[in-house]
Parts: structure tokens; C-alpha cells; sequence
């Protein structure tokens, strides 16, 4: 039990800090390839930010876990839109405005609703998985033909490693440094996530929603606290915006393209789903209305404390802690 917890937190660890290593590398290599400020802000740092969940639910759907990846994509979207965003708020009163508020926010919503809408029926199909893809790429269009120019001093970091090193090859191995070890951190919290799962009769889409979640959503928080420091709400929303609608849609797509078929936790397609909208409404709501600070930000975690301890409760009393069912889970995976 000790050593599948280590395992897991090490492979998170590994997951963060390689996802900086390859969002450090993409921006710079971006810059050394003179690529627009947009692209790099719409398209890398919210894919970057999300490449925890995307290769965590990828590996585990491709192990025929796709509990722990929707479980993964539900908890990170759930912690993204409170722990996170409360976190923010702690510091100071976040609002959606301009761009954020009017575009990312509605395509968050609907990106988690696709994906809800999906999971629903307690299986998730490759034909859906295709459905989820053809959406992300509608809804990055729609971000890149309609987005201003970003701020180049909210990408000072990137500006710093370009300056560095303007050399494409030195930037391009960086970044596939990056996405290797990630890719190695997830496969390791996969299968110390799987092992705590057995070891304690938890079911896959719990771990997933809980430990797994808030460890692959560490990099939105590290992003989120350093943007606020800055002074640049601004990023902070559309980061964590941006990176729900990477959650829902790429990282749902590869769930279905990766490991088709039943997701096999009635509680997470039931439940999850329906505190996952919960919260993204009520997020919604609070950045299009006068912003989240400290009592809107307690609501949300509060909201994220319901999800969890329910989830918990309703896992307890489900068929995911037959003493038979772990055995067999436990040969099947050995």
C-alpha cells in the first residue's frame, strides 16, 4: 500500500515538472519559429497545462481503465473550476472579461457538456471519440479567428529561454524531453493509482477523480498563483477555461479512440457528471457576475468537498468494493 502511494505521487511529480519542461520548450521553440502570440497562448499553454490528463486518461483507457480517465477528466475539470480557481481568488477577485467572458466561458461550458453527454450512457465509443476531436478542432478555430494578439510580456519566461537558446533543434528536444518523461510520469501514477484503488476497495473512477485529478491539476494551479502575482487575471481565467475545454474534448476523445467501451462506474457517469455541470455553472456564474474572491471561492471548494465525499460514500456502498471483484482485478492487473 505504501509503496503504490509513493509510486503514485512520484509519477505526479514527474508528471508537473515535465509538463513545465515541455510548455517551457513549446513556447520557446513558438518563439524561435516566430509563431503568433495567440497560437501560443490558446493552443500550447492550454494544451501544455493539460497533457497530465490527456496522457494519464490515454494510458489508463489504453490499460482498459476508463474509470480512472473519465474519473481523471471529471475531477480535473471539478478542481480546475474550485481548487484552483479559489486558490486565485484567495489573492485576489477573479473575473472573466473581454475574450474569457465572452467566447472561452459559453465553449467551456459546452465542451463539458459534450462530454457529459457522452459518458452519460456509461460507455464512451470510438465514433464518439471522433465526435469530441471534430469539436475541439471547431472550437479552437473559433478561438484563433476571433482572439486578439496576447500580451507577449504574460510569456516573459519563453522570452527569457528564446534568448537563451534561439537554436529550433536545442528548443524541439527540449520539448520532446518534456512530453517523453511526462508521458513516463503518467504511466507511473497509473499503476501506483490502480494499486491504491485495490489495496483500499476504491473503484478506478474515485482515485481518478481525487488523487490522480488534483495531482494533474497541479500545473493550472502553479500557472494560476504565478499569473496572479503578476497581476494577469487575465491568463488565469482563460488557462483554466482553456484547459476545460482540453479536458473535455481532446482528453475525452482519446479515451474513446484509445480504449472504447463501458466505463464500469454507474456512480462517477451518474453523479460525477452531474457535480462536474454543477460546478461549472456555478463557476460560470460567479466569473461573469462580479468575479470569485474569498466567500465565492469558499463556496466552490466547498462544492468540490460535496463532490468528493459523496463519491466516497456512494463508492462504499457500491459493487467497487466486492472483495471477489478486487481479487480478480487484482490477478487481472499482476
Amino acid at each position: 500500500m505504501v509503496l503504490a502511494v509513493i509510486a503514485t505521487l512520484v509519477g505526479l511529480a514527474l508528471l508537473v515538472w515535465a509538463a513545465e519542461i515541455f510548455v517551457d520548450g513549446a513556447v520557446a521553440l513558438a518563439r524561435a519559429l516566430d509563431v503568433s502570440p495567440v497560437v501560443i497562448g490558446a493552443v500550447i499553454v492550454g494544451f501544455g497545462t493539460s497533457l497530465p490528463e490527456l496522457l494519464v486518461s490515454g494510458v489508463a483507457a489504453a490499460e482498459d481503465d476508463r474509470a480512472l480517465g473519465v474519473g481523471n477528466v471529471v475531477g480535473s475539470n471539478v478542481a480546475n473550476l474550485s481548487l484552483v480557481l479559489a486558490s486565485a481568488g484567495l489573492i485576489t477577485v477573479i473575473v472573466a472579461e473581454g475574450e474569457a467572458r465572452r467566447l472561452e466561458l459559453p465553449l467551456s461550458v459546452l465542451a463539458a457538456g459534450a462530454f457529459a453527454l457522452v459518458a452519460s450512457d456509461g460507455e464512451i465509443t470510438r465514433i464518439e471519440g471522433v465526435g469530441l476531436i471534430v469539436a475541439l478542432v471547431v472550437a479552437l478555430t473559433v478561438i484563433l479567428r476571433t482572439s486578439r494578439p496576447a500580451d507577449p510580456d504574460l510569456f516573459g519566461p519563453a522570452e527569457e529561454l528564446a534568448a537563451e537558446s534561439s537554436s529550433v533543434a536545442r528548443e524541439l528536444w527540449r520539448s520532446a524531453s518534456g512530453l517523453a518523461l511526462t508521458a513516463v510520469g503518467a504511466q507511473v501514477a497509473v499503476s501506483g493509482a490502480e494499486n491504491v484503488a485495490m489495496e483500499l476497495g476504491l473503484s478506478g473512477g474515485f482515485v481518478g477523480f481525487s488523487l490522480v485529478a488534483v495531482g494533474t491539476s497541479l500545473p493550472e494551479l502553479v500557472t494560476a498563483v504565478a499569473a496572479v502575482r503578476r497581476g494577469e487575471t487575465e491568463l488565469v481565467v482563460g488557462n483554466l477555461l482553456g484547459s476545460n475545454i482540453f479536458n473535455s474534448l481532446a482528453v475525452g476523445a482519446a479515451i474513446g479512440l484509445i480504449g472504447p467501451g463501458p466505463v464500469g462506474d454507474d456512480v462517477l457517469t451518474s453523479f460525477g457528471l452531474i457535480i462536474m455541470m454543477v460546478v461549472g455553472l456555478v463557476a460560470g456564474g460567479f466569473l461573469f457576475w462580479g468575479g470569485v474572491g474569498r466567500i465565492r471561492g469558499g463556496i466552490l471548494l466547498g462544492l468540490w468537498l460535496v463532490a468528493l465525499v459523496g463519491l466516497a460514500t456512494s463508492d462504499r456502498e457500491g459493487e467497487a468494493i466486492d472483495p471477489d471483484q478486487a481479487v480478480v482485478t487484482a490477478v487481472t492487473f499482476e
